[in-house]
């Protein structure tokens, strides 16, 4: 049911996002991209898509929207990862994600352990850089592991950019036409 809901919500966010413009369009950019870091399922390189002119060149406009996106994506994520820190502490949580059908907590912390172990921060940037690949679960499983909320908050924002510059990159023209 709760699942039902976020999708339903991402969707009309996600059509939002694809008819914003000026000023309130970037808000619109930054609060999707704040809630697709711990909440709604999608993905976050739908931002690309908004129709924000503000003024700017072309380059400019398109800038803009990724270092907005960024930038609500890692406070998304610095509010996820504050909730990961008081899920450490609550024992009933990861129990039952422990004994979740999926076991996604084990699948997550080992992919994220890895990670963080022998990348740290910088392997969470670069696994956030990789497009269309869902991040949620990843983001949460690396802040129960971590604990410096500002190298997370640089990490994820980073990771942020980095995946825009690469759908950039390989889908460039596509972007701009649309």
């Amino acid at each position: 049911m709760i699942g039902t809901l976020f999708s339903i919500l991402g969707g009309g966010l996600e059509a939002l996002v694809e008819s914003a413009t000026g000023w309130v369009g970037m808000g619109v950019v930054f609060l999707y991209s704040f809630l697709i870091a711990f909440v709604l399922p999608g993905p976050s390189e739908v931002v690309l898509l908004a129709p924000i002119d503000l003024g700017a060149s072309p380059a400019g406009n398109l800038l803009s929207i990724m270092l907005v996106s960024a930038t609500g994506k890692a406070a998304g994520s610095v509010f996820a990862f504050h909730i990961g820190q008081e899920a450490k502490q609550a024992g009933p949580v990861v129990r039952w994600l422990r004994r979740s059908r999926f076991d996604v907590l084990e699948w997550s912390e080992r992919r994220s352990v890895q990670l963080a172990q022998r990348y740290g921060y910088g392997g969470l940037a670069v696994a956030l850089s990789v497009p269309f690949f869902p991040d949620t679960i990843s983001i949460y499983a690396f802040a129960i592991l971590e604990t410096d909320y500002v190298k997370f908050a640089v990490a994820t924002f980073l990771g942020s950019l980095g995946r825009l510059a690469v759908t950039v990159g390989l889908f460039g023209g596509l972007v701009t036409v649309f």
